[in-house]
């Protein structure tokens, strides 16, 4: 049997295929998801009416190897669902009342996170980033791989070689081709994916330059020639997007301004080109952002 992952989910799948008995031992543990991890087989089994054998078999039932594994699975799966399974969170707000809290929050963690940043790694980062032969951003998952994106959107202009990468393969596979004179850019708010360590491992055996934005004292962070690091607390509103991306974000236009003044009359010509290159796109030839 193929492994499950979310548990809960398969138990309500399983809803009205499960054997009688079993099912009662099911709408128990739904029902009483945060105590379950406490509790012993013969307890379920007297809350139940069940035999202890049949709750092992409704465990062996879901795909886990016995009771005990059933309850360390399912404390992995609860102890991350819950903040989705109840209604706290459920309720409405005016759209006014939306833009307040968005808006505020994005303040309020641009501002913490402007606190929390090191002018030394800063100048540092961007100095290696304005004199490398060529950058690689590497991200994972939605958020980071997005920040990788604009960091390479970003850093073109300038006249440095950039591109993005979320493929773990792939990253590894570039971090191989990397030497002294380039640099790899890891972005990750855990710090702790792999692929983004072997990635940063393999391109500092070879003499790239790393730098990461992650978590303090994260894995990545420890690893990179160069960290910068913040710590961010996330929302407790699961419906509001996580303001730690667009930190992120601003801390890639911090570096890519810093880079840019460090070789400005290259950037100015390429920021004319690439300007000029739109012209005939819009009859608007006036103050505009490059690339819209």
């Amino acid at each position: 049997m193929p492994k499950v992952i979310d548990i809960i989910s398969h138990m309500r799948t399983l809803e009205g295929i499960f054997p009688k008995r079993e099912q009662l031992v099911a709408d128990f543990v739904l029902a009483n998801l945060e105590e379950i991890s406490f509790l012993s087989q013969y307890e379920i089994a007297g809350a139940t009416k069940v035999s202890v054998a049949t709750v092992n078999r409704f465990c062996t039932t879901i795909g886990c190897d016995g009771f005990r594994d059933f309850q360390i699975r399912l404390a992995q799966s609860v102890a991350v669902s819950l903040q989705y399974l109840g209604g706290a969170n459920g309720d409405r707000s005016e759209s006014g009342q939306l833009v307040t809290q968005v808006f505020s929050t994005l303040v309020d963690t641009l501002t913490l996170a402007r606190r929390q940043l090191d002018g030394k790694l800063i100048e540092a980062a961007t100095d290696a980033l304005a004199n490398a032969r060529r950058i690689a951003f590497l991200g994972v998952g939605g958020g980071s791989a997005n920040v990788a994106r604009e960091g390479a959107n970003r850093f073109f202009r300038l006249g440095i070689p950039s591109e993005a990468h979320a493929d773990g393969y792939l990253q590894r596979m570039l971090a191989s081709t990397f030497a002294e004179g380039d640099v790899i850019v890891a972005i990750s708010s855990s710090g702790q994916p792999d692929e983004l360590l072997d990635s940063v491992a393999i391109a500092k055996q070879y003499g790239a330059v790393t730098i990461s934005l992650t978590k303090t004292n994260s894995d990545l962070a420890k690893l990179a020639d160069i960290s910068i690091q913040i710590d961010i607390p996330e929302d407790q509103d699961i419906y509001k997007p996580s303001a730690s991306r667009l930190v992120y974000i601003a801390i890639v236009d911090v570096l890519a301004a810093g880079a840019a003044r460090k070789r400005p009359e290259r950037v100015k010509e390429n920021l004319r080109r690439i300007r000029t290159s739109l012209v005939t796109l819009s009859k608007d030839s006036g103050p505009k952002p490059i690339g819209d």
